[in-house]
């Protein structure tokens, strides 16, 4: 074996030991040593009588080795030796031949399933299994469920793991130090195994960093061939036309002529009256409140430039008309807005819930903050009305015209006064809660399989749908309310509407569960981040996955897209949080500022900030403006990724952040569980 050159993906080739000579081979031989003994060649006579011997010898070999083929000790005893002898290479390179080992595990592990020995299986399983937990705890303990040949054909990821290749990134001395290894030590099962399990890929140079690439081992022919396939299809990443949004920057943008009309006006008036003394100071301080003006509404056009940038698209879906009066109530706080940048950062309101006792499993926020809802894993849901709050409640039978409300009809009425609305219904835990856009409406999913929809202003049930086989982990409004999206442990998402109680788009794709779901801000599009590590983008009317997103090491718990559309952002289990270009496909930002579990991200209303909230009881603002505007120079330029700036770390107490949202005023509010007492 030589060891290959500088270059792309490299396999280990192993020249298999030649075989004893068939009966045609063994004739033509004879008939070469009469021909060589005839014309008397005898060196070259004796020469060939050696080969025949030693063929011979090895034909023995071949079948001592056939008779221990069959030993499961073969799997221990050389991955024992390949493990320890990784572990003992040189720091330098030790962390690049450690990949190699849980890829060698897994298909040792399979291989004694696949011949029958389960107990042996078990046994190499339990021993080595702690060596890979920390990067593949999930992987895992799916696999150690397979207890016999069947379930290797049966579960979808053992069927891909042995159906394609592990490409692993190596520097080129890394790769001849294995190869010198297998060549020294014969270990002919774990040799077969790399040459038939792993494809390398050799870089010349040093030894890559342990955090430089999250993509150093991964499957050829499934993930990351498959997203590159999928990412070459178009995406309209922009806003939608004639939007509530685009109305008004048309108003702000008339106002601004307006004023700098009048503002030459009286300009002009006050070059006339400036003789008058006793006026003159009155027109001065008008005169500095129209720069004042001006300067502001410059500083709002600079701010929501992101937005107003955004190219225009035309809904794939029917989309619902607007009411008059909330239309005007979004332009009042579209104009009240308040502008956020890395130097102006937003007001926080945090909700805390306590003594939970690890009952409270989800919670939402309405867009103006005034309502607040909580999942519990009882298969309760309770609203809380923050303007009421510190009030005297009224009794429950005091609810509505004919005594208690339909929303609590089931719970009795015994309990006396409440500080919340309690809706029951679910027969199963409350895994997520969503408002629609105005309030109006409240959405939840159980583990029941079923999503219902509530009424914040009847306090009532109005439908329950049915569709998914298994728990629904996620709900979630699209932006302009009447239809909504849910992900499910079926693998699946669906778009449902308010009207239908049969989904109207199924997305099926994802390997493992789906987790959660956010729509785009356009409508014509969702995204599903899933425990099988991938975030993936679909297309509402075609139901086909569009973008595939590669690059968590985790199940993905949370997203949030960005309010111009181009953007999204995604964070995982081990805390990591990625922001990937939609019409790339590729990831613009990965951080890791969170040491657990990331369950809720918000944009800020014109993009400049992100906002994460994690199982680690903080909220994280992050800058976003400087990062893209770095990407645009960048994308000229031929540049690589930058990295978010963290601005702010708001810790709480002790209580973990479950919900973020930004009010249209850019006002952020978030919620965590605090669980007192036992």
């Amino acid at each position: 074996m030589r060891p290959p050159g500088r270059g792309a993906s490299k396999t280990l080739e192993v020249l298999p030991p030649r075989r004893a000579p068939a009966m045609e081979d063994e004739e033509m031989e004879k008939k070469v040593q009469q021909y060589l003994h005839r014309k008397g060649f005898r060196l070259t006579e004796l020469a060939l009588q050696e080969e025949r011997n030693r063929l011979s010898t090895t034909s023995l070999s071949d079948v001592s080795l056939s008779r221990s083929d069959n030993d499961p000790s073969r799997y221990y005893d050389g991955y024992s030796r390949l493990r320890t002898w990784a572990y003992s290479s040189l720091d330098q390179y030790k962390h690049e031949l450690l990949r190699v080992l849980y890829p060698v595990f897994i298909h040792c592990f399979m291989d004694l399933v696949a011949e029958g020995h389960a107990h042996e299986a078990r046994s190499f399983f339990q021993a080595f299994r702690e060596d890979h937990e920390l990067m593949h705890s999930r992987d895992l303990q799916k696999l150690e469920g397979i207890l016999s040949p069947s379930h290797l054909e049966e579960m979808d990821l053992a069927r891909s793991l042995r159906q394609n290749k592990f490409r692993i990134k190596l520097c080129e001395y890394s790769y001849e130090l294995l190869l010198q290894y297998l060549q020294k030590t014969q270990a002919l099962v774990m040799l077969g195994i790399i040459n038939e399990r792993i494809i390398f890929e050799v870089s010349a140079g040093q030894p890559s960093l342990i955090s430089d690439d999250a993509d150093v081992v991964a499957l050829v022919g499934t993930s990351k061939d498959l997203a590159k396939q999928i990412n070459q299809k178009e995406v309209h990443w922009g806003l939608l036309e004639d939007s509530v949004e685009e109305r008004m920057e048309k108003a702000l943008s008339d106002s601004d002529k307006t004023e700098a009309e009048s503002k030459d006006a009286d300009t002009e008036d006050n070059k006339k009256k400036s003789s008058e003394g006793g006026k003159q100071g009155g027109s001065l301080k008008k005169l500095k409140k129209d720069k004042l003006v001006g300067a502001t509404g410059k500083n709002n056009k600079s701010e929501t430039s992101m937005v107003s940038a955004a190219p225009r698209v035309k809904p794939e879906l029917t989309l619902p008309a607007t009411p008059v009066e909330v239309e005007q109530s979004v332009l009042e706080d579209l104009r009240n807005r308040a502008q956020l940048n890395n130097l102006a950062l937003p007001s926080v309101s945090f909700y805390t819930f306590l003594n939970t006792h690890n009952g409270l499993n989800c919670t939402s926020i309405s867009n103006d903050g005034s309502l607040v809802v909580g999942g519990f894993s009882d298969s309760s849901v309770k609203v809380w009305d923050m303007s009421k709050i510190g009030q005297p409640t009224k009794t429950c039978s005091s609810q509505g015209e004919n005594g208690s409300s339909q929303g609590e009809h089931l719970s009795g009425t015994t309990e006396g006064k409440r500080p919340y609305t309690l809706f029951q219904g679910h027969s199963g835990p409350v895994y997520s809660a969503a408002f629609s856009p105005f309030g109006d409406f409240l959405l939840s999913s159980s583990s029941d399989s079923t999503i219902r929809l509530w009424s914040t202003k009847l306090n009532a049930n109005l439908v329950c749908y049915k569709g998914h086989n298994y728990p629904v982990w996620d709900v979630q409004f699209s932006p302009v309310g009447h239809y909504f999206a849910s992900a499910s442990h079926d693998r699946t998402a669906r778009i449902w509407s308010m009207d239908k109680i049969q989904p109207l788009r199924i997305m099926a794709g994802h390997l493992s569960d789906v987790d959660c779901v956010q729509w785009h801000v356009n409508c014509n599009y969702i995204a599903t981040g899933s425990s099988d590590k991938t975030v993936r983008l679909w297309d509402v009317q075609t139901g086909e996955c569009i973008r595939m997103f590669i690059g968590h090491r985790s199940m993905v718990l949370s997203l949030a897209m960005s309010p111009d559309g181009r953007y999204m952002a995604s964070g995982d289990e081990d805390g990591t949080i990625m922001m990937w270009d939609l019409s790339t496909g590729r990831c613009v930002s990965p951080l890791a500022g969170h040491n657990s579990c990331v369950w809720s991200l918000a944009f800020s209303c014109e993009g400049a900030l992100l906002a994460s909230g994690s199982a680690d009881c903080t909220v994280k603002l992050w800058d976003v403006a400087s990062s893209t505007k770095a990407l645009k120079l960048d994308d000229t330029k031929g540049g690589s990724t930058n990295r978010l700036r963290l601005l702010k770390a708001l810790p709480t107490k002790s209580s973990p952040v479950y919900n973020l949202r930004f009010s249209r005023r850019n006002l952020l509010f978030a919620a965590g569980a605090l669980s007192l007492g036992s």
